[in-house]
């Protein structure tokens, strides 16, 4: 799986309540709330992010509450992905669970800059900033996880497996 996209570079300890402010909870439409992600950071990231967008961040990113909220709010942006230097584990967890790639790649701060065009290998673990050629390696994701990222998350994921109908036979 092998994903591109323009780089938005964020800073390190950027928090769910940065992400997706408490006060769109109670928001069930995903788009809605993908048009609210990141407007108190970064003004008009919605505008930005409908174009796929590679996220590239610090240390620590997605710490504070455990809500699902974040993750929904960024891929329904129109992230492609994420890649920081470190995650909190729940966000990690929860961008996989909502179908949005979660990589962690050290020294990718200091790789990138805003609107850098990045490519991601998610098989290869490798990324790559079209502008300079440089690339950084990482742990590749485990094909039980990609096989989840192309079902478009958790839940659709073990739909496909609960009915017997594996598109993927090779995978778990």
């Amino acid at each position: 799986m092998i994903l591109e996209g323009e780089c938005v570079k964020l800073g390190n300890d950027v928090d769910t309540d940065v992400i997706l402010p408490g006060k769109y909870l109670t928001v069930t439409d995903f788009h809605e709330l993908g048009r609210h992600a990141l407007e108190g950071l970064t003004p008009g990231f919605a505008e930005v992010a409908g174009r796929g967008v590679i996220v590239a961040a610090g240390l620590n990113f997605g710490c504070g509450s455990s809500r699902e909220h974040a993750a929904i709010a960024l891929k329904y942006s129109g992230v492609r992905a994420v890649v920081a230097e470190s995650f909190a584990r729940i966000f990690y967890r929860n961008a996989f669970n909502v179908g949005l790639p979660a990589v962690e790649c050290r020294g990718i701060h200091r790789l990138v800059e805003n609107g850098d065009r990045l490519t991601l290998d998610l098989n290869r673990g490798l990324v790559k900033n079209l502008r300079t050629s440089v690339e950084l390696r990482f742990n590749p994701i485990p094909s039980f996880m990609l096989a989840m990222l192309e079902e478009g998350g958790l839940i659709p994921y073990l739909k496909r497996r609960l009915t017997g109908e594996h598109p993927h036979p090779e995978r778990p």
